[in-house]
């Protein structure tokens, strides 16, 4: 049953990093629309 994990693993992964790009660059772009100096920890 291993592939069961990769069938549900894989897609929820890409997942993840697509909503945290998307999250950055809306974070990104609202920092610089406020006008404050990014904060790059």
């Amino acid at each position: 049953m291993w592939y069961f994990a990769w069938i549900l693993g894989l897609p929820l992964a890409a997942l993840f990093a697509v909503v945290n790009a998307m999250w950055l660059e809306l974070h990104a772009d609202r920092t610089m629309m406020d006008g404050k100096p990014r904060d790059d920890r």
